[in-house]
């Protein structure tokens, strides 16, 4: 009897700057995005790759992004919501955020 055992690998990386064993190629790429990033103001360049084995369709891994991104979005807009909450008890309650001296 024949086992099946299916195999696969993922490898994901997120870069926000040339790596420093990077070609002269690619420092001229981050160069061009950190220009870019700079012209247009408040943006920030990331590069992704991804390697799926076996192959995915381009349109899954655009969709697996797109929701990844919306996680993040739903992250950092809790993470402002705590922040606002925190300043505005820090305004109306400056008392509680008193350090304590111990002498």
């Amino acid at each position: 009897m024949k086992v099946y055992k299916p195999e696969w690998q993922c490898t994901f990386s997120v870069n926000e700057g040339a790596v420093e064993s990077a070609n002269w190629k690619e420092r001229i790429a981050w160069r061009l995005r950190e220009f870019a990033d700079r012209l247009e103001g408040g943006g920030r360049t990331i590069k992704i790759d991804c390697s799926v084995s076996p192959q995915v369709s381009r349109d899954d891994v655009d969709t697996c992004l797109g929701k990844g991104f919306e996680v993040t979005q739903r992250l950092l807009t809790q993470l402002a919501q705590q922040q606002a909450c925190e300043d505005v008890m820090r305004h109306a309650k400056a008392e509680l955020y008193e350090e304590q001296h111990q002498h």
